[in-house]
């Protein structure tokens, strides 16, 4: 085994190689090959090489030799890799912020966190080194960066569309979710409709656009107060001027594609597929427009000019709305019993304040076209109204999608494409409470928030992919990056000095999820030496000193 050095000139330009090389014999005769490319190591580690290679049968002769654990390569290694072929890491450039961006999105998915924690990782995650970055930074740095983000955020997006779509049609998928705040000085924090169910708590609206097959597009922040339909405008104008789409269908729940929308949509030449409300669907039924006896298990379809109605029931969504009243009946009969006890045990109680605090609950749980009660010798008896039973679930289970696209287009396409959905939220679920915790938002300004939330972003889309690499194992995509940290550097020191760089190789069962990938994990890497610190010491550790 031998290092070359291969020179080579065309033109008036000159190149160069340097080959890890073996001879071997075959037929009788010498053959080399060669085993790998050393042109991207350092004079260093090539010149340590061949001293290796020149004592390999006694190491002894090189002096003292000592392999230190270095720094963990596999997880940050593989999410680079995937970042690369999404095309992000070519629209967020090769400048230093452009790298900055690229280890927040990174760290985003190995462990989640502040722009702080993001520092504190960066060398034990070898990020400088995999992401060639030469010059250091600190948490000040990644939070300016996170304001170079949102200013370039429409660029970045634009050169994602084109880069992924590369056409003027589409359908885009579109759901808004909201995330509560601790605190109050963020500058786009407002009350509004709280989804988190978390009262007195300030919040921001956030709207995701995705392409037909659940791919992330576009994140776009909002002010806490921002109605979900005041948020459509502004996808409807990306798409026709920022994405440049001559047709294109929009698709949206009931709450978000309404009259208005669908007007603004006809001006641009857009389609929808929606849904509408209980009452919509009964204001239809009276108007003899649909029938209940068309809400079956198959679809079946009612036209009205260019108005196009898909109904269906689902069977399994009627059981459980049928199982969850039977439980809220259940619940209530555990609550009357109880007062019924205390009643029985204290003869001087109201009967009055049992009976205020059990209409309370059926009202709560809106039974009360079905349940009331009544007071006999102090005894509270349950009854039930079959009649408002039966009014209150004729609709179990039966759903109502809306749209205007034309007749070609077949009815079983619409609720599929509406269906399509599920993947916005499962995106919400994944980005909020999921792996990438989008929450808490350690940002203040109206830049760095809406710089955070496109990082956010961009780590779905390699954790996405990574969810369908990983789909056939039985492991979450956490569990496997926290596998593949595993995969780390070993340095050589000779003589107490620093002579080279090895990383090990994956173990049969990390190689099992960079197969599916098809990620090789590199033997060694550059040593840049970037000084990644903090500024910022934890609490604990200012107390020590």
């Amino acid at each position: 085994m031998h290092i070359v050095v291969n020179i080579s000139k065309q033109g008036k330009k000159i190149f160069s190689s340097t080959l890890l090389r073996e001879s071997y014999r075959e037929g009788g005769k010498t053959k080399k090959r060669t085993i790998a490319n050393l042109s991207h190591c350092t004079d260093e580690e090539i010149a340590a090489m061949r001293l290796a290679l020149k004592h390999k049968k006694n190491l002894g002769e090189l002096g003292e030799i000592e392999l230190k654990h270095s720094r963990s390569v596999g997880a940050t290694w593989t999410i680079y890799q995937v970042a690369k072929r999404l095309g992000i890491e070519a629209v967020l450039g090769d400048s230093l912020d452009g790298k900055m961006a690229l280890w927040q999105v990174i760290a985003r998915v190995i462990k989640q966190g502040s722009r702080l924690s993001s520092v504190r990782i960066a060398e034990d995650y070898s990020a400088g080194d995999v992401l060639g970055i030469r010059d250091g930074f600190t948490e000040d740095h990644l939070y300016r960066n996170l304001r170079w983000i949102s200013e370039h955020q429409a660029g970045l997006e634009d050169q994602l569309w084109f880069k992924r779509k590369g056409s003027k049609a589409g359908l885009f998928l579109y759901d808004v979710t909201s995330s509560y705040l601790e605190g109050d000085k963020n500058e786009l924090a407002e009350y509004g409709y709280n989804r988190d169910k978390k009262k007195g708590k300030k919040q921001i609206v956030i709207g995701l656009l995705c392409d037909d097959t659940g791919k992330p597009l576009s994140i776009e922040v909002f002010r806490g107060n921002t109605s979900d339909v005041e948020t459509l405008g502004s996808q409807i104008k990306k798409a026709a001027q920022r994405f440049g789409c001559d047709h294109a269908t929009f698709v949206g729940d009931k709450g978000m594609i309404k009259q208005a929308g669908i007007e603004t949509l006809a001006t641009h030449g857009f389609h929808y597929i929606t849904t509408i409300t209980k009452p919509q669907i009964e204001g239809l039924i009276k108007t003899g427009m649909i029938q209940l006896g068309l809400f079956e298990n198959e679809l079946c379809e009612v036209i009205d000019d260019t108005i196009r109605y898909v109904l269906r029931r689902n069977p399994f969504r009627a059981d459980e709305m049928a199982q969850c009243r039977q439980e809220k009946k259940a619940s209530i009969q555990k609550i009357i019993a109880k007062k019924n006890l205390y009643l029985t045990e204290h003869p001087a109680a109201k009967e009055s304040v049992a009976v205020d605090a059990i209409e309370d609950r059926i009202e709560a749980y809106r039974l009360a076209s079905w349940l009331s009660i009544e007071v006999v010798d102090r005894q509270i008896i349950l009854k039930e109204a079959e009649a408002g039973l039966t009014e209150m679930s004729k609709l179990d289970g039966c759903y109502v999608m809306k749209t205007d696209l034309p007749a070609n287009v077949a009815k079983e396409t619409i609720h599929d494409r509406y269906k399509d959905l599920a993947e916005v939220e499962w995106a919400f679920r994944t980005c909020k409470t999921g792996l990438l915790e989008l929450r808490p938002i350690f940002a203040q300004t109206e830049e760095s928030t809406r710089g955070h939330a496109f990082i956010v972003m961009l780590a779905y889309m390699i954790v996405q992919k990574l969810r369908q690499a990983w789909k056939d194992f039985d492991l979450t995509v956490e569990e496997g990056i926290d596998r593949l940290a595993n995969v780390s550097m070993c340095e050589i020191w000779v003589n107490g000095a620093y002579s080279a760089s090895k990383i090990a190789t994956p173990k049969p069962d990390l190689q099992r999820l960079l197969d599916p990938l098809g990620i090789t994990i590199p033997q060694t890497l550059p040593r840049l030496g970037a000084k990644i610190v903090t500024r910022k010491k934890l609490q604990s550790q200012r107390k020590d000193q």
